[in-house]
């Protein structure tokens, strides 16, 4: 057993792509080991800017000898097949053995493969990791470049280091040969570095200020740059990405604390963080009291003789002339109001079918105020007034009006922020102001979710107009491809309602979004709406696009609420039930549904139900099954119809595990619907869960597809009105187990 070092030096490799590069290094070197047999034990993969290293300890000196055999022709076919097969399988026809195969002599090619060294393996296998390497951008270079049939690399390859062991792998790739010569800083260290075995490599680099494990280097970014705010007294601002990012640009690492003038502080925190970071990968800081300092931490690559000084002041030089832009960019927006800011949106297109930014803004604007006057959704904490109206109504005609802005330009992720400092300094009131801001929210599962009446309202309204625009225009997400966002917008939407315990009917507010959209639409496309009569409270009808975006949400409720815990199978039983698309009331329901199921009452209503559903399916009642939706008006019905038989026909007495049933189903139904109304969830599952007992007995003690026609029929509507009582809570066929 021995150890394997592979170095392939280069240009600078982009921070960006280094992790990605470490992990396809690994995955393509044992890829090429598998091919061979060949099994190392630990492997260890570096990077820095300028080099990718890997180490493979214990691997076997050579590949195990290999016994291969193929069957050919029989042993009396013409020597024509003969021939050939021992050429195909590169044997004498006297090294052919013959066997026995049903009674027949056949010749079989008996090739033993002898082990092959090691080092020649991955002679072969280096040339063919490069050659393979799944860079996200790559180059050409020299005049080998003038061939399309020239080696790619992310950067022009320099150098390759292969040592097994102690000796060198001798391979070459277009013209790039092995050795055992690497380079070490590229400051601090002139010349060439000799490596003698993988052992000595990250050391003999450290000698020469390269550390090439990337973790050492983060470590001493993460701990260096907090060291260098702490002697200063300030509290460093942590940010991981920066971290990975600055210790994937330097082979040495220093962080250094410089400053910047105080009077920018008057500029936006996030502006000068983001001026700091995206631009010059700079981290920001604290003081005691918790506010933006005049700091900032740069990570040089270089131990500087005079302790940094020189290199400081670079880079406040370089972060004074960026934050004096922003400064800039902070003064001049001010000077235009917000509402002038968005009468500019008219000229930017949102979708070419769906009109402009300032459109989308005129539709989530009468949204938004419907969503406010709509009563009982949730959204008024206190009695209605002009004044939430008027706001929402502000608010959302100018949430984009930022987009316009000269440092929204600048920096795009600003926006909806900027808008909100905007809408401060203009002396707007905070509720808009934060509705403005936060609109957007929330983007990502761990964003905060807005809580206030005015956000809420907007960023419902902005999500929803989306929606409804890109489902209106069929430009559903398909796959894994999602270019506007919808999936997102979806979970967003939900976020919001669950968050804000918003009974919202959601049909009836995607008709309200609809509305608005269509009419832009038919004229850019000529097409005409067809509606469809829905299951409803309301009675309205709706166009096809609704219902697909119903489901669309059910879709991505399943893949929300399983994080949550919530299993998938329960929320189609509820969604089955038809007419439910209040998100905050079906939750509740779900919830109530799965602690229920869960117990052992409800495991065994559960296989009663499945198994009364299995009787009905071979019966004629199930030709024309009682849909949920209807199971609260059929349940009348069948209290004194279907089952009546049992009463009525004096020549019948029922059976008391069958009157059990019934007298059960009499008094648990009226207390399902109840608690149904009422949104009483928990306590319609303890109604049905006096079902139990009875149903179990039934089927204990009951024939029920009895000789008598008469007895049968009974039984049978009488576990059709226990299926129907069931459904009144969710379509029990639905959920698993």
């Amino acid at each position: 057993m021995t150890d394997f070092l592979l170095e392939l030096l280069s240009e600078e490799i982009p921070a960006r792509m280094q992790a990605k590069a470490r992990a396809d290094l690994e995955r393509l070197f044992v890829a090429q080991m598998d091919e061979a047999g060949l099994k190392a034990g630990e492997i260890t993969v570096y990077s820095t800017p300028r080099r990718l290293a890997l180490i493979a300890k214990d691997l076997p000196e050579q590949t195990e000898a290999v016994s291969e055999e193929s069957k050919g022709p029989p042993e009396a076919a013409p020597d024509q097949a003969v021939d050939g097969f021992c050429r195909k399988n590169g044997v004498t026809r006297d090294q052919l053995e013959v066997r026995d195969v049903k009674g027949r002599p056949t010749y079989f090619a008996v090739i033993n493969k002898p082990g092959q060294d090691t080092k020649e393996v991955l002679a072969a296998a280096i040339p063919a990791i490069i050659k393979a390497f799944p860079w996200p951008k790559s180059m050409r270079w020299g005049e080998a470049s003038l061939s399309t049939e020239s080696l790619r690399w992310v950067r022009p390859l320099s150098g390759i280091v292969a040592i097994l062991g102690d000796d060198l792998v001798a391979c070459e790739i277009d013209g790039v040969t092995s050795g055992f010569e690497t380079v070490g800083h590229r400051f601090h260290h002139d010349g060439m570095i000799t490596i003698g075995n993988g052992g000595d490599y990250a050391e003999k680099l450290r000698a020469c200020h390269v550390l090439v494990d990337h973790e050492e280097r983060q470590n001493i970014v993460r701990d260096g740059a907090a060291k260098a705010a702490s002697d200063a007294g300030l509290k460093l601002v942590e940010d991981e990405g920066l971290v990975v990012e600055n210790a994937g640009l330097t082979e040495w690492p220093v962080p250094l604390l410089g400053s910047f003038d105080p009077a920018f502080l008057d500029v936006p925190e996030e502006v000068i963080q983001l001026t700091a970071r995206v631009n010059q990968k700079y981290f920001v800081v604290h003081d005691k009291s918790g506010n933006l300092a005049p700091n900032f931490v740069c990570t040089a690559n270089i131990d500087a003789t005079d302790g940094g000084k020189a290199i400081v002041a670079g880079n406040e030089k370089v972060l004074a002339a960026r934050l004096a832009d922003a400064k800039f960019f902070w003064e001049l927006d001010q000077k235009t109001s917000l509402e002038d800011q968005a009468e500019k949106l008219s000229n930017i297109v949102f979708h070419e079918k769906l009109g402009t930014v300032a459109d989308k803004v005129e539709r989530v604007a009468k949204l938004a105020e419907w969503l406010v006057s709509l009563e009982g959704n949730g959204f008024y904490q206190s009695s209605p007034g002009d004044t939430l109206h008027g706001e929402v109504s502000e608010a959302a005609r100018l949430c984009k009006a930022d987009l316009v802005t000269e440092m929204v330009g600048e920096f795009p992720d600003l926006q909806g922020l900027m808008g909100g400092y905007y809408a401060e300094k203009q002396g707007k009131s905070q509720a808009v102001a934060n509705a403005v801001r936060d609109h957007y929210k929330p983007v990502g599962q761990g964003d905060d979710v807005p809580t206030d009446p005015v956000t809420v309202a907007v960023s419902l309204a902005d999500k929803l107009d989306t929606l409804v625009g890109f489902f209106a225009i069929d430009e559903k997400p398909t796959g894994s491809k999602d270019p506007f966002a919808l999936r997102r917008a979806v979970l967003g939407i939900i976020r919001l309602v669950a968050t804000n315990d918003l009974q919202l009917p959601l049909m009836k507010t995607l008709n309200t979004a609809f509305q608005d959209i269509w009419p832009a639409f038919q004229k850019a496309s000529g097409e005409q709406v067809i509606l469809i009569e829905g299951q409803f409270s309301d009675g309205e009808r709706y166009c096809s696009q609704q219902f697909e975006l119903l489901d669309f949400f059910a879709d991505r409720l399943k893949v929300q609420q399983r994080e949550a815990g919530v299993r998938h199978d329960l929320i189609d039983a509820v969604f089955a039930l038809g007419g439910e698309d209040d998100l905050v009331r079906l939750l509740a329901r779900v919830k109530a549904l799965q602690a229920f199921v869960e117990t052992g009452d409800g495991e065994n209503l559960l296989a009663g139900y499945k198994r009364a559903s299995n009787i009905l399916k071979k019966d004629d009642r199930d030709k024309q099954p009682v849909t949920p939706a209807k199971a609260g008006a059929q349940s009348e019905k069948n209290s004194t119809g279907l089952d009546s038989g049992l009463r009525r026909n004096d020549e019948y007495e029922p059976e008391p595990a069958e009157k059990a049933l019934i007298d059960a189903l009499d008094a648990a139904q009226p207390k399902v619907t109840a608690a149904i109304e009422a949104e009483e969830f928990e306590k319609a599952m303890t109604a049905l869960a006096a079902l139990r007992g009875p149903i179990d007995a039934f089927f204990e003690d009951v024939t029920v597809n009895d000789d008598d026609p008469a007895k049968r029929d009974a039984r049978l509507a009488l576990l059709n009105r226990f299926r129907t009582a069931v459904h009144q809570v969710a379509d029990f066929s639905k959920i698993e187990g």
